[in-house]
């Protein structure tokens, strides 16, 4: 049994140390002074994240990621939500069911497939190059998480408690922002977080719908990447890998809220 727990350790070390090497293997270089990402890094420094945000490339960047991210966290999670709301019965129609893989189908549908039927409808309606444009393309891959986070939690709600609101008179939209809301709430923070979380990090769609002037940081990274290989890309790397960590703990919160509430 002790032997079996200790492959179980080792196994699950290894493991861990095989998903965080590459970010062990690239973080230290964002402080380097040189401009190479290679070691040993010869001075420690915080050029990189100096330029990364006084820049005028990357802060725009930034600051577009930020606003498309809002956005498209906003949109994502109303739809989703309502989404999720609509599909809540636990034994589902042959309707619900089609209608939910119908949500579901932009997380397995290639990025590139999307991006190509994006750029060729978005060009017919003007949408192209625009910050619109670009929080419609994310929206649609970023509604299927908040579809999935929603109706987990609300698919656990009892029922007999919006019924029991009913029978005291309150309306259907009372019920639902006085009660279903707030018992789902938990999965509306889970589905606006990976909704950001998948906007910040889409580089695909905004390739074939953005223009210069909605240039994401992702998007930036990658043409750097190709242009030209700098130490400001670890930073920003650093920078996404700092945001992921602040998600996850946005997430494991709002979790412990759920457990508190239950």
């Amino acid at each position: 049994m002790n032997v079996l727990r200790v492959a179980k350790i080792v196994f699950g070390g290894a493991t861990i140390f095989f998903l965080v090497a590459p970010l062990i293997a690239i973080l230290p270089l964002a402080f380097t002074d040189s401009v190479f990402l290679n070691y040993p890094i010869p001075r420690y420094s915080t050029r990189w994240f100096v330029e990364l945000f006084t820049a005028g490339v990357w802060q725009r960047s930034i600051v577009n990621s930020l606003v498309i991210g809002s956005g498209t966290t906003v949109l994502a999670t109303v739809l989703g939500t309502v989404g999720a709301l609509g599909l809540r019965d636990r034994q589902l129609s042959p309707v619900l069911a089609i209608i939910k893989t119908i949500f579901l189908l932009p997380m397995v549908v290639p990025a590139v497939v999307l991006g190509v039927g994006m750029q060729l409808m978005f060009a017919r309606y003007g949408l192209t190059n625009t910050y619109l444009g670009v929080i419609i393309a994310h929206t649609v891959v970023a509604v299927p998480f908040v579809v999935v986070n929603v109706l987990a939690v609300i698919q656990g709600i009892d029922r007999r408690l919006e019924q029991a609101a009913a029978s005291l008179g309150a309306a259907p939209i009372t019920v639902l922002r006085q009660v279903t809301l707030p018992l789902a709430l938990p999965g509306i923070i889970s589905g606006a977080v990976f909704a950001f979380a998948t906007s910040l990090d889409e580089v695909v769609l905004t390739l074939f719908v953005a223009g210069p002037n909605q240039r994401t940081l992702a998007r930036q990274m990658f043409s750097t990447i190709r242009e030209n290989i700098s130490p400001a890309i670890a930073a920003a790397a650093f920078v996404f890998i700092v945001g992921t960590i602040l998600i996850a703990i946005v997430l494991n919160l709002s979790r412990r809220t759920k457990a508190t509430a239950v």
